[in-house]
């Protein structure tokens, strides 16, 4: 009987253990899915007419930023080259029809002429929604910038009322403010306070950050060592294409109102494998911000590691996650700010992938807490040729909690399973007053911390595959 006894709980262990490694075994989801695709980009034209009198060049139109608000997908299309007829543009997120929508010119076709003495957007890089509805679009005013460059004037704030797609303010950077190496790629907006603003414009060319008052209608220029490249990073090679960027500051994120009414602002250099923060309170502060005594204001977070240069980034309010793009991955990845540590294990992988994720250059987070990415193929468009039978420019989305859940990023308890919970009633029959069930009863209690101890340990081995 006792042997019999032994082998029948052997075999509810062996069981057991087997049924816990296939049901709780833990991989990346990248759970992001490609919403649009385009081999090339076309527009909505007005009529025929509109369209045979149009200069659009499809090999050179090429979108690099993205911004959803409501209904509506917004996307820049710089003019880096000619041909490129309109530079902001959006589709309806409600039209279904099309998986390769054509774009709707933002706000008008007018808007986009060149030919007007001052042309209201000339080629925004990036732009960002507020939550007080206004669009801010970032307008370096170069177009050609891989070619013969012209420059119309300093770069711009371009503010629009999306309620009626009005523009609200234009404000121009001070000569002051822009330098003989200027280029702006980058912005993020404070919106706490919708009549008290601020927006942080990023320069990665002369490295530095403007920051802007809607309040005051002013702007003043900070610099720090923190926005400049790191000469051990910048080297990329993203599908058998290798080329070197000195870039400085680029990734701007913006966390919640702090307790103190202030946020936090993340940062990083494109040439850099480095994170670091700054609270808005130094920022806001005009004098203090272009003093030298604000260095130490600035804090290192840490690396993310071999292969870490990163782009675009965005600060999720919602969950407090910091999501960013690795170019010399092909992936999204993600961090959440209430980790004391910024180390490669405490960070993970939203999304990998050498066909969908090739060359991340944007991301963001809707209001409705659903992330969404933009992948362009940038390095063939800058050093190659995009091949137009090719899906070459990629939107993938997700909501966040799908989209981190299972990395280092998850913000939902998992408790253990109820199967767990139950092992004891599995391993224990009802006791017995001999003395052989009673070693038998704490052998089996051993071997059941032995199999929870194996099943957390598994369980914590596959979540390392979703880490960087």
């Amino acid at each position: 009987m006792m042997v019999t006894k032994v082998i029948t709980i052997s075999e509810k262990l062996c069981c057991f253990l087997f049924f816990i490694i296939i049901v709780n075994e833990i991989k990346c989801n990248d759970n992001l899915r490609v919403a649009y695709e385009w081999k090339q980009i076309e527009f909505q034209y007005r009529n025929a007419i509109d369209r045979d009198n149009t200069i659009h060049n499809k090999n050179n139109v090429i979108p690099v930023g993205l911004e959803v608000y409501k209904s509506r997908l917004f996307i820049t299309l710089p003019r880096w080259r000619e041909g490129v007829p309109a530079s902001l543009a959006y589709l309806d997120l409600n039209d279904e029809n099309s998986k390769s929508p054509n774009l709707i010119p933002f706000p008008s076709w007018q808007s986009h002429n060149l030919l007007d003495e001052a042309p209201e957007i000339v080629s925004p890089f990036r732009i960002r929604a507020d939550k007080c509805g206004r669009l801010w679009v970032l307008d370096t005013r170069i177009e050609n910038i891989l070619g013969d460059a012209k420059r119309y004037g300093n770069t711009q704030l371009l503010v629009y009322d999306l309620h009626n797609d009005f523009l609200l303010r234009r404000y121009v950077f001070p000569d002051s403010q822009v330098k003989s190496d200027s280029f702006f790629a980058n912005i993020a907006v404070e919106d706490g306070d919708c009549d008290n603003t601020f927006a942080y414009a990023g320069d990665l060319g002369a490295p530095g950050l403007v920051v802007y008052s809607w309040k005051h209608q002013s702007s003043w220029r900070v610099h720090h060592h923190f926005f400049h490249p790191d000469p051990l990073s910048g080297n990329f090679t993203i599908n058998g294409i290798n080329f070197q960027w000195g870039d400085g500051l680029f990734g701007l994120a913006i966390s919640k109102q702090q307790p103190d009414g202030f946020a936090n602002l993340y940062f990083h250099p494109f040439s850099s494998t480095m994170e670091f923060s700054v609270s808005t309170k130094i920022l806001r502060n005009k004098t203090y911000a272009e003093s030298s005594e604000n260095y130490d204001d600035f804090k290192i977070l840490g690396s993310r590691g071999p292969n870490g240069e990163s782009g675009a980034s965005f600060l999720d309010q919602l969950t407090g996650v910091l999501f960013y793009s690795l170019p010399n991955l092909n992936a999204v990845a993600c961090w959440k700010t209430s980790n004391r540590a910024y180390t490669i294990k405490s960070q993970g992988r939203i999304y990998m992938s050498s066909t969908d994720m090739l060359f991340p250059n944007d991301v963001k987070v809707d209001d409705q807490d659903h992330i969404w990415v933009l992948s362009d193929r940038l390095h063939e468009y800058m050093y190659g040729k995009l091949d137009p039978n090719n899906v070459n420019f990629r939107i993938l989305t997700a909501h966040v909690e799908d989209a981190i859940e299972n990395t280092a990023c998850d913000i939902k308890t998992k408790p253990l399973p109820d199967l767990i919970n139950k092992l004891g009633d599995i391993l224990n029959p009802k006791p017995t007053p001999s003395s052989a069930s009673n070693k038998l009863r704490s052998s089996s209690l051993l071997l059941m911390f032995v199999i929870l101890n194996f099943f957390i340990n598994m369980n914590f081995l596959y979540r390392q595959n979703c880490e960087l």
